[in-house]
Order: structure tokens, then C-alpha cells, then sequence
């Protein structure tokens, strides 16, 4: 035995607490500092090997060879099935498992999955990687994924999941240096609920913080991870940063002067292991200490956090017990993980829209046209496994409709290119790009893909590889598929006004041609100072043309015109239409619309006109606007990229051997007119999400049709004592399948008081249900629902409240779709008048308009108008915040704590309405500091101030507080 096993450290029979104790106390600093940083260095003379904190599982273990890949995550979302969702964690943990047995210093088992981040706006460009809008169903479906993954052995950890990104995470631009604005009820009711569940049900044990500031202070250094997360929810695990935001709350926030400074910052505020190049973080945390800006005890509390999940995960562990240890490496892809992935796709399909046509009859058909440019496509994306296979659209009808003739188009113009110069686009042996004179070679002929706002990609029909830049700078056909994190094959076209146009690089750099060995070959234009200069940053040409060239696009056959002649030909066309998940829209790039890409609205257009038997199957990243295509197909179907089973799961829901089941989790809008400012959280104010938003829309929440009928009875609700001594409320409805075919239904249950102090969701999740019955079978579904899950945040007294309310309870197919109601009255509180004698924070406004929510180092939040130059801006607008229901009548004083943030400002204290009579006025010079402050130093001052009030005629039952200039306010509060 080595001398290290001896220490408690290593005796896993021992509590873990005293195992973590020995840990530190043998640890020198430089060995604390050098376990901070996510590649964390071995410790040779305490037997502590390297480790390599992080490593993807969105949808499948991904980025260290081939795995089991399942539909993206907005795909698992829409099976709304939980055990589902824990067969498939289990199976990620699993292979997770099997890649560290090979390379336990190289493959960690702390992945970063699942997304968390509520998708409150559609136009997201990370959209796939997330739940859905509503935080109920994120909560206990990325709940029941962590429970798989990380496995149900009572200590022992098959892997640990890392929950990501705490929070309001919804916006790619400006990510890195933007700040949400987050009033308490959004924060409550809505984005911290959405994480609550996977930490407290689902016992998470790591999270990510995002790059976004939340109320202008960055997440890394959010008070709610110490606060919430580490304190209401005791999160027993370990909290790391995402990649480069230690430096980049010095680089882009601009937060901290430097990276000591941010090292710091980030450990006490809960951050406990840092993802940033190690050199980095060894010499901040070593600055930070020496300034004493460090404690060693900070070092401490982080190591303790990360190797109480590293115990568990059985490091430093001789003893055997350890389950999860002996995984083997055959679990690779194994058969029943494809069977699995299968299982995946096909429950996660949504029946957007059927008119009778589906399911298909397959031994009546005797020739199908399969069309589009997605039919024969499987498509992964940045956070996707590597595939084993994979089963596009096409493959699996293929399979399927042996006794008929299948025909393919894939609805894209085959093209080519000339010069005005009257040089032909070649392709060399090795797929570069060349200009020679016309008739000295064969022109190269592309398959060209329009997918929408100016993105488009040229596909070889020689070689069937995308025209990429290469790293030499010139253009090849080379790159078998779309991706990377600069996405080199997507070109834009610049049309000129004598019908030609300049192609541009992925970055919006003009191509030209360039004397490179002899030949002309395509390459991006060498970049000036000036416009475009640094965006060539990533992929700078080596080759260098001057000038721009001008290129006459031949179209050599129309993709729409073949795809029109295989539908007339046809007795059934299935249309295949979607999006890459590389292009408009992705990690750093949000989507510029809803719509699908006109040429392929084009394509289904002309498809439906000429045959009225046409299936439309969208494979989408994220929710789409259909307005000119839902009143023409008589069949939507919609999953997203779903993996390598993706064409079997189609085929058979096409073709009846399954029944669809799916349920969207995100309101599909009619368009983006529908929407706010992306940077605009606040969903109760704006009307956004199926909670709160009053107009039509598409497809609402919780929509999916099915091959069969299911009648819904006999509704009731009862409240009984829970296991727990709480009261739930017990909803029973009963569940009939009168269709001809057995069919799986989701039971929606929804929730909505009739009375309340405050706008409350027009409707709320508070529970669902996929169940399966035969034709003709009945079930009683039964719910338990704490009654807590029908609480507000009472902004008047900081906490969550159930009001003494009548309830609607209503079961349904989706959340327009409800079928039995139920009243039932929840006997709670009444919430008293607001006492506005005693201090009251400002961000606790009951109404607002034209204000952020920003950052009060006093504490809180300090709430200021919107200036110009901020996203949210509008020119005119009124800044105002309104308390209602006011208790205190009488007063003379008004007294605050505010700041000027920028210029001097103004609060006009106002009764009635933001314009109503003023009461009193507060001048907020800027730069004004007060003794009280421990601000000093700091560029915003805080300071308080008082000012007479005069009495209203009608009482200050409503009170508002109008913003002008650079007033900011933390708390006020009124003297009798």
C-alpha cells in the first residue's frame, strides 16, 4: 500500500466530511490554487490524479467519438415524458462512463448538460439546446435527466450533471458584456423556478453561470448562486464559470479591473472552479491572495465543493463498492442505446396539423415522391455526438415502401459560376476552386442551398463535399458536412446591378481571385483598415486578392422544377423542409425570424399545387411562423434534428406504425410582430410566453394531434395532506381513447385564479401525464399537486404567498385545448395593504414602465430609466414604478436612497397614476456622496435624500415614483 492510502482521505468507509478535512489540511496553497482551474492538476504525493472538469451531453455524450445521439433538446422536451427522459440520462452516464475508463485524465464525468435556460423568446439562436418556455415542464423534465445521468446509488455518482446558464441566458447578442433586467416576480415565479426543480427534486449537483450580467452585475459574481442556489436550495455540489468569463468580466464587462480582481470575485460570490486557460487562473488566484483580496478559506470552501462530487464520483476510492466503476466500454452505441434514441425521435414528433391524410396507407400507394432539402439530410449540431449512423427521411421511407417506387428530389437548383470576364468556376482535383478561360475545362457544377437572410451553401456535385475556406485561405469543396464554430461554408450573395453578383465569406468579406501556385483560385479579399478589417480575424486569407470579383450564377437545372414534375408524377409527396442548425441561428447568433426560408416555402407551395396529397415534415431547431403554408398542406409534422434515428421515426409515424404523441413546448407565434425587444424579460409586462399572452397564435403550447380521439370525464379536486404533512391539491379526470388506434396522450393540467392582488398567468402549467391506451380503453389519471405550486412572490413581504382564491383546474390536451374544468377554492392568505412607512425596495414595484433594474452594491437592485444608447430605449418614453394597495395615509416626508447613474436627475413622487398629482420632488445630483456609503470609491454614489410631500385629495392608495434623467432609487420609504 502507498503511504497516501493511509491518510483518512483515502478510507472511503469514513464520513465525507472527515475525508474532505484531511484533504485540505494536507494541501499546500499552490496545490489549492492549481485545483481551482477546470483542468485540474494531479497531486502526485497525495495519490490525486488529474482531472478534466467539463465535456458536452446536451443530447448524447459529444466530442470524444462516436455515441448514442437523441433528438435535440427541445426534441426530448416534446415527448413531455419523464421516465423517458431518465432512461436516456442513464444511458448518457453510461457512456459518459465508458470514455473515462479508457482516458480518466482526458474524459471527465462532469458534463455540462442539461440547458436549463427558460426559452422565453423563440428568436434565440440556442433555442435547441433548451426546454421549452414554460418552467414547470423544464424543471421536471431536465430533473428527471439529471436523475438518470448521474444514476440513484445512495453515494456513489455515475457522472455528475452541470445545469447551465444560471440565468437569463437568453439573448446571443451582446452576451458577453449585456445585462437581463429581472424584477422579483419574473426572477421567482418564473427563471429561478425553472432551475429549483432539478436542483431540489432532481439533485443536480453542478451548475454553470452565464455570461450575461443579471440587474448589471455579472453572473459569475450573481449574489442568487450563494444565495439561492447555495443557501434556500443547499446545493451540496460545486458551481463552475462558463468558458473565458473569468477574463471576459475584465474584457468585455469591463466589471473589474483585473483578472485578481475577478478571480476573487467569482469565489465569493460561489463560483468554485473557474474555466479559463489554467496559466490564467493559477496567476489570478495567486495575485488575488497576495492583495488579500483571497482568504485561504476561500480556497478551502471551493475545494471542498469540488472533490465532495469527486469522492462521489469514486476517486481516491480503493474499496470496490463503487457500481459505476466497472461500466464497460460495450455500452458504446450498443443496440438497446439505438433502440432507445429510436424510441426518442419517434415520441418527440408533433402532428402540427392533419386533415385525414395521415397515417398513410402504405400498401395503397405505388409511387411517393420524397422532396426537399432535408429529405435526404441527418443533421448534428455544435453540442451533438458524433453519429454512427444515421437514417434520413428518405432512408426510412425507402425502407419501409418496398412495393412502390420512391422518387427523390431534393428541390435545389444545381448551378454554376462565371466571371463577366468570361472565365468558368472549375473544381481541381483536390476540390479547390479555380478561374480558367471558358472552354478549357469542365465547369463545376454546385448544388446551391438558399437558407434564408442572405445565407446560402454550394455543394459539389463532383464530390458531394460543401465549398468551404480553407485554413491556406483559398475555397475548396472539401468539407463533408456544415459546422464548426465558424461556420466556413455558408456564402453570401451580393447581387450587382448587371446581374451578376460578389460572393461573400462567411464573415462578410468579398471574394476575388488571386494568383495562388500557378492557378486563379477564389479567396476572400485582402482587408483594409477600416469596415470588415477585424472580422477576417478567425480565417485572414494567405493568398490575398485585391479586388472583388463579379460571378454570373447559371442555373443548369431548377430544383423547384424537378421537384414539381416527381409530385405530378406521384400518387403522395412528403416535403422535407427545416434549418441547419449551424445557420441563423447559434451559439453567438440569434435568429432573425420565425419563417422558414422563402425558397423552401417556395418549394412547398408548388409541391401542394400540384399535388393535394403532400405530408410537410419540418426538422427545426426551434419554433417557425407558417402563416402561408398552414392553410395549404393538409399534414404538418415537426420534430427537431433528431438524431441518427431521425428517418425511422418519421417513416413510421408517416405510415401509422406509430402514433404521434409529441407536444410543443413553446407558444409558435403567427410572427415576430407578436414579440418584444429580445432583450425585454419581462414576461408579465410584455404579454409573452402562453402565460400571459392575450392574442392568437399559431400552434399554442402544449399542441400535438394524434391518429386517434380522446374524451375527457368526470373531473375533480380535492385537497388532502401530503406525505410530507403539506397540503396538495388531488385532481382526478378520466381519460378515454375512443379512436381506432392505440395511442399515447399527454394530460395537461393547467391552473388559474379567479381573483388576485396582481396579474397572475392566464393559464399555468402544475402538472402532466403521458400515458398510453389501446382503442376503447379509459384510465383515471390522478395528480398531486403541493398546493405551494399555486404561489405568487408577494413583492410586499419578499416571499412566496398562496392566496385565498377560487381556482380553475383544468385537464386538457393542450393549453387551448382544455377539457374538463374544475372550480375549487384554495383557502390561503389575504395579502394586507403595503405598509410604505417602513423601508421598501424599490425593484418591489407593483407596475413599471421604461425602467431597468440595475446594480446597488448597498444591496438589491437599483431601479433607473432606460437612457438612449440602451437596447430598450424608446424615444418618449415615460420612466415610472407604481405601488399599490398602499396602507399608509398621511404622510409628509418622502425619504430615499438613490443615485445619480450618469448625469443628474430627478423623482417626482406622484399619487393616482404616473402623470397624476405630484406630490413632491427629489433632485438626484450626481457625484453627490454621503458619509453613510461604504461606496466611497465608487463611481455611482449613494446618498439619502428626503423631500415634503404634500397631501393628495384621493389618498396615496397609489403611489408612483417617475424617473428623470440619471435618477436611480435602492429603497424609500414614507415618514407620518
Amino acid at each position: 500500500m502507498k503511504e497516501y492510502e493511509q491518510y483518512p482521505m483515502w478510507d472511503a468507509a469514513l464520513p465525507l466530511e472527515k475525508r474532505l478535512n484531511d484533504l485540505i489540511s494536507r494541501l499546500t496553497i499552490e496545490e489549492k490554487i492549481s485545483l481551482i482551474p477546470t483542468r485540474e492538476a494531479a497531486v502526485p504525493r497525495l495519490g490525486i490524479p488529474a482531472y478534466n472538469v467539463g465535456g458536452e451531453a446536451a443530447h448524447g455524450v459529444a466530442w470524444k467519438g462516436e455515441a448514442t445521439v437523441f433528438p435535440q433538446p427541445l426534441g426530448l422536451s416534446s415527448t413531455w415524458n419523464k421516465a423517458l427522459m431518465r432512461e436516456i440520462g442513464s444511458v448518457i452516464g453510461d457512456e459518459a462512463r465508458a470514455y473515462h475508463h479508457r482516458e480518466p485524465e482526458r474524459h471527465g464525468l462532469t458534463l455540462w448538460a442539461p440547458t436549463v435556460d427558460l426559452e422565453r423568446d423563440p428568436r434565440w439562436g440556442r433555442t435547441e439546446e433548451g426546454y421549452g418556455e414554460d418552467p414547470v415542464l423544464t424543471g421536471e423534465m431536465s430533473a428527471a435527466l439529471v436523475q438518470g445521468m448521474q444514476g440513484n446509488h445512495s453515494f456513489y455518482l455515475k457522472m455528475v450533471a452541470t445545469l447551465k446558464h444560471f440565468f437569463a441566458n437568453n439573448n446571443e447578442k451582446d452576451r458577453l458584456n449585456c445585462s437581463s433586467s429581472i424584477d422579483p416576480r419574473n426572477l421567482r415565479e418564473y427563471y429561478l423556478k425553472a432551475f429549483e426543480t432539478p436542483f431540489v427534486e432532481g439533485g443536480a449537483l453542478s451548475m454553470m453561470t452565464a455570461y450575461n450580467s443579471i440587474n448589471g452585475t455579472p453572473a459569475i459574481e450573481s449574489p442568487y448562486v450563494n444565495d439561492v442556489v447555495k443557501g434556500e436550495w443547499a446545493m451540496p455540489g460545486f458551481i463552475v464559470c462558463d468558458g473565458g468569463d473569468l477574463s471576459q468580466t475584465v474584457n468585455y464587462h469591463g466589471y473589474h479591473a483585473t483578472h485578481a480582481e475577478s478571480a476573487a470575485g467569482a469565489l465569493k460570490a460561489g463560483v468554485d472552479c473557474l474555466t479559463d486557460e489554467v496559466d490564467l487562473v493559477v496567476s489570478a488566484l495567486q495575485e488575488a491572495l497576495d492583495r488579500d483580496l483571497l482568504k485561504e478559506e476561500d480556497l478551502d470552501r471551493a475545494i471542498r465543493n469540488i472533490f465532495g462530487v469527486r469522492m462521489r464520483l469514486g476517486q481516491l476510492d480503493r474499496t470496490g463498492l463503487n457500481p459505476y466503476a466497472s461500466i464497460p466500454e460495450s455500452v458504446l452505441c450498443a443496440p438497446e442505446h439505438a433502440k432507445l434514441s429510436y424510441r426518442a425521435a419517434t415520441e418527440s414528433i408533433v402532428l402540427l396539423k392533419n386533415e385525414g391524410l395521415l397515417p398513410l396507407k402504405s400498401d395503397a400507394l405505388r409511387k411517393v415522391s420524397v422532396i426537399g432539402p432535408l429529405a435526404d439530410a441527418v443533421y448534428t449540431d455544435w453540442y451533438s455526438g458524433t453519429l454512427p449512423y444515421r437514417v434520413t427521411a428518405l432512408d426510412g421511407l425507402r425502407s419501409r415502401l418496398t412495393d412502390a417506387e420512391v422518387l427523390y428530389e431534393d428541390g435545389n437548383d444545381r448551378v454554376s459560376f462565371k466571371t463577366t470576364e468570361g472565365q468558368v468556376l472549375t473544381l481541381e482535383a483536390e476540390g479547390t476552386l479555380v478561374a480558367v478561360p471558358e472552354g478549357s475545362a469542365q465547369m463545376a457544377e454546385f448544388i446551391h442551398q438558399d437558407w434564408g437572410w442572405g445565407s446560402h451553401t454550394l455543394r459539389s456535385v463532383k464530390n458531394n463535399r460543401y465549398l468551404t475556406l480553407t485554413e491556406e485561405g483559398t475555397y475548396q469543396a472539401s468539407a463533408p458536412e456544415i459546422g464548426g464554430w465558424f461556420v466556413k461554408e455558408v456564402v453570401q450573395f451580393d447581387p450587382q446591378m448587371d446581374d451578376s453578383s460578389i460572393l461573400r465569406s462567411w464573415n462578410g468579406i468579398p471574394l476575388g481571385l488571386a494568383e495562388h501556385q500557378g492557378k486563379l483560385v477564389l479567396a476572400p479579399v485582402v482587408q483594409q483598415s477600416g469596415e470588415g478589417a477585424d472580422s477576417s480575424k478567425a480565417s485572414s486569407s494567405v493568398i490575398g486578392p485585391k479586388e472583388p470579383v463579379s460571378l454570373v450564377k447559371h442555373i443548369v437545372t431548377s430544383g423547384v422544377e424537378r421537384a414539381i414534375d416527381a409530385a405530378r408524377a406521384s400518387e403522395l409527396s412528403v416535403v422535407v423542409v427545416g434549418n441547419s442548425p449551424y445557420i441563423n441561428g447559434k451559439e453567438e447568433i440569434d435568429r432573425p425570424g420565425l419563417t422558414l426560408p422563402e425558397e423552401q416555402v417556395r418549394l412547398v407551395k408548388e409541391v401542394c399545387k400540384v399535388n393535394p396529397n403532400t405530408v410537410v415534415v419540418i426538422v427545426g431547431s426551434y419554433p417557425f411562423a407558417l402563416q402561408e403554408l398552414k392553410d395549404i398542406a393538409p399534414a404538418i409534422v415537426y420534430l427537431t434534428h433528431a438524431g441518427q434515428e431521425l428517418g425511422n421515426a418519421v417513416a413510421d409515424v408517416l405510415l401509422g406504425a406509430y402514433a404521434p404523441a409529441g407536444r410543443l413546448n413553446m407558444t409558435w407565434y403567427e410572427d415576430e410582430s407578436q414579440l418584444p425587444d429580445i432583450m425585454d424579460y419581462d414576461i408579465i409586462n410584455n404579454g409573452t410566453t402562453y402565460m400571459y399572452h392575450e392574442g392568437s397564435v399559431l400552434y399554442p403550447f402544449g399542441h400535438g394531434l394524434t391518429y386517434s380521439e380522446f374524451e375527457y370525464e368526470n373531473i375533480s379536486v380535492q385537497q388532502i395532506s401530503g406525505i410530507s404533512g403539506d397540503d396538495v391539491l388531488k385532481v382526478e379526470v378520466q381519460v378515454r381513447n375512443t379512436g381506432e388506434y392505440a395511442s399515447d396522450e399527454v394530460v395537461q393540467l393547467y391552473g388559474h385564479p379567479q381573483t388576485s392582488r396582481v396579474k397572475r398567468p392566464l393559464k399555468q402549467l402544475i402538472g402532466f401525464q403521458r400515458i398510453h391506451l389501446a382503442s376503447g380503453a379509459a384510465k383515471t389519471v390522478s395528480f398531486e399537486i403541493p398546493i405551494q405550486k399555486l404561489s405568487f412572490w408577494d413583492v410586499t413581504r419578499d416571499r412566496y404567498c398562496v392566496e385565498t382564491a377560487a381556482w380553475f383546474i383544468m385537464a386538457g390536451r393542450s393549453s387551448a385545448d382544455i377539457r374538463q374544468t374544475a372550480e375549487f377554492h384554495v383557502e390561503g392568505e389575504v395579502i394586507p395593504a403595503r405598509k410604505l412607512d417602513m423601508p421598501t425596495f424599490a425593484e418591489n414595484y407593483d407596475k413599471h414602465a421604461g425602467v431597468l433594474l440595475d446594480e446597488c452594491l448597498e444591496g438589491r437592485s437599483a431601479v433607473r430609466a432606460i437612457v438612449p444608447g440602451e437596447p430598450l430605449y424608446k424615444e418618449g418614453q415615460s420612466s415610472w414604478i407604481g405601488f399599490l394597495n398602499n396602507g399608509t395615509q398621511g404622510a409628509h416626508t418622502f425619504e430615499a436612497r438613490v443615485a445619480a447613474f450618469g448625469e443628474d436627475g430627478e423623482l417626482q413622487i406622484r399619487s393616482e397614476s404616473p402623470d397624476g398629482p405630484l406630490l413632491g420632488l427629489c433632485s438626484v445630483p450626481a457625484g453627490v456622496a454621503d458619509s453613510t456609503s461604504d461606496q466611497a470609491d465608487s463611481d455611482i454614489q449613494w446618498t439619502t435624500v428626503e423631500c415634503s410631500l404634500q397631501q393628495p385629495e384621493r389618498g396615496m392608495d397609489q403611489l408612483y415614483i417617475v424617473f428623470k434623467g440619471g435618477a436611480a432609487i435602492q429603497q424609500f420609504s414614507l415618514k407620518c
